[in-house]
């Protein structure tokens, strides 16, 4: 048995989004379960939204506690992100970015050099990909440096070769192409339309957005490993072809498992119950709406999305964030929606999204693709209709509806109305094309059931990941000292 000091010992810094996040907790767990000490870092307001959101809990909160108590060595810090907890990230978008980009890494910096000497010695760096900052860091305190992504292969790939599409004329040129793309290794192909929203909207490349992307996929070529929540069968074809420049590792779908569903809190909003409203519903027949934890959606979709819910009659749970629309506009639903739909709709400011829609009741999911609420939708076998709103949703859109046809498209994005809306959603909800969009994704359910088994190819990965990950490790102590001194991050 391992001793302390012969366990691997990672630091995993997630970015400071709910959707990254989650992912990251989950990773955290199934590595400590397979002996790494972890030490987990948030961004303060992360923590503070966390704690907040948290029944009885105070911003001292550890949220790891209860991973701990059953035997995880899980520790948890928290960082600075530049800003202090009262400035509205979402409302001052690119001014929080731009923090991301260039105050954020020193504070990490710092972080690490105090942490360097714990016991036992940190030796892995575990860092989302959109970070810029990760092989700098890794290289000077001589660290494993493993990137985690936590979308879709196919949105890496696309941002692995930018090069390829500036070069193209698809990106960053005054003369667009909108033709198919069939140049990018392991993509047969993919309309412009289906690229993630950065590559759609600008053509300025001085946007910190474009400067994080441009960093940050350049840096993620300079890591030891590469690990991606998700499937090897879902996405052989472009796994393989990005396999052939660096090592990459599909080991999801990442999911809380026993436990950590309840003792490890990830939710930056308060959850509500609606499983006593859900059990009162007919099998399959309530329909789920939610837009994520980040994106935004106009007021004039919002209403136009209600009023096709209302013309629908389906039964729904709208899980409505407080600043969907905007942290200064809270009255954006229209008025007397909630009158008119009493007893056939639910509306929450957020729920445990698993809860719901792994309940019996609930047989469609109007989402804007997100990839964690793809995977679980694919889990529990609720087919999709996709309303994407921002950056990789247009691509995991095209994967749901056009490569697996697990999903419908609810609209193009110059317009939504809603007798669309209304339409749309009754043809997801019953009728043969809703009953083949059902068997379509119980077959996906069994390839992500089979991946995670004894010998399925995401549990195989992880277990190869852990071992290169040792070797690697080995390696670095055995042949370079730790290096006190690196680069400045000013120009980060």
């Amino acid at each position: 048995m391992e001793n302390n000091h012969q366990k691997p010992h990672a630091i995993l810094f997630p970015y400071p989004l709910q959707g990254h996040v989650i992912p990251f907790v989950h990773l955290a767990i199934k590595l400590a379960s397979k002996g790494f000490i972890i030490t987990f870092v948030n961004t303060q307001s992360v923590h503070h939204h966390i704690t907040k959101s948290q029944p009885n809990s105070t911003k001292e909160d550890d949220i790891f506690t209860g991973a701990r108590k059953s035997g995880l060595d899980i520790r948890y810090t928290t960082i600075s992100d530049g800003f202090p907890l009262g400035f509205d990230r979402s409302l001052n978008h690119d001014q929080f970015w731009e923090g991301v980009l260039i105050v954020f890494p020193p504070h990490v910096d710092e972080l690490l050099a105090k942490m360097v000497h714990s016991d036992p010695p940190i030796t892995c760096l575990i860092s989302d990909t959109f970070f810029v900052w990760s092989s700098m860091i890794a290289n000077k305190y001589n660290l494993v440096n493993i990137s985690f992504w936590t979308e879709p292969v196919l949105v890496l790939t696309l941002y692995y070769h930018l090069d390829l599409l500036i070069k193209n004329s698809h990106f960053a040129s005054r003369d667009k192409r909108e033709d198919t793309i069939d140049y990018i290794p392991g993509v047969r192909a993919i309309e412009p339309k289906d690229l993630m929203s950065y590559l759609q909207a600008t053509d300025d490349l001085s946007t910190v957005v474009y400067r994080i992307i441009d960093k940050a996929f350049e840096d993620v070529k300079r890591a030891d490993f590469v690990v991606c929540n998700t499937v090897q069968e879902l996405e052989s074809e472009t796994i393989l072809a990005l396999q052939e420049k660096q090592p990459i590792y599909a080991i999801g779908p990442l999911f809380p498992v026993g436990f950590t569903n309840n003792t490890v809190p990830t939710s930056m909003w308060s959850e509500s119950d609606c499983i006593q409203w859900l059990s009162t519903k007919p099998h399959g027949s309530v329909l789920y709406v939610s837009f994520g934890s980040y994106a935004h959606v106009s007021k004039q979709g919002i209403a136009e999305i209600a009023y096709g819910l209302l013309v629908s009659g389906v039964s729904f749970i709208w899980a409505v964030r407080p600043d969907i629309v905007s942290s200064d506009e809270p009255d954006f639903l229209p008025v007397g929606f909630e009158d008119e739909t009493k007893g056939r709709g639910l509306i929450v400011p957020w729920c445990r999204q698993m809860d719901v829609i792994s309940h019996p009741t609930v047989g469609g999911f109007l989402t804007h693709c997100g990839w964690n609420s793809i995977l679980e939708s694919i889990w529990c076998s609720v087919p999709m209709l996709c309303f994407p709103l921002l950056t990789d949703q247009f691509t995991n859109r095209k994967l749901v509806v056009d490569d697996w046809r697990i999903g419908l498209n609810l609209c193009d994005m110059k317009s939504i109305t809603r007798e669309e809306v209304a339409r749309k959603i009754n043809r997801l909800m019953s009728g043969k094309l809703a009953d083949e969009l059902r068997t379509n994704i119980e077959k996906l359910k069994k390839v992500l059931v089979n991946s995670l088994s004894t010998h399925g190819s995401s549990e195989n990965n992880f277990n190869q990941f852990i071992n290169d990950v040792k070797i690697k490790i080995r390696k670095k102590l055995g042949t370079v000292t730790l290096k006190h001194n690196g680069p400045s991050f000013n120009n980060a």
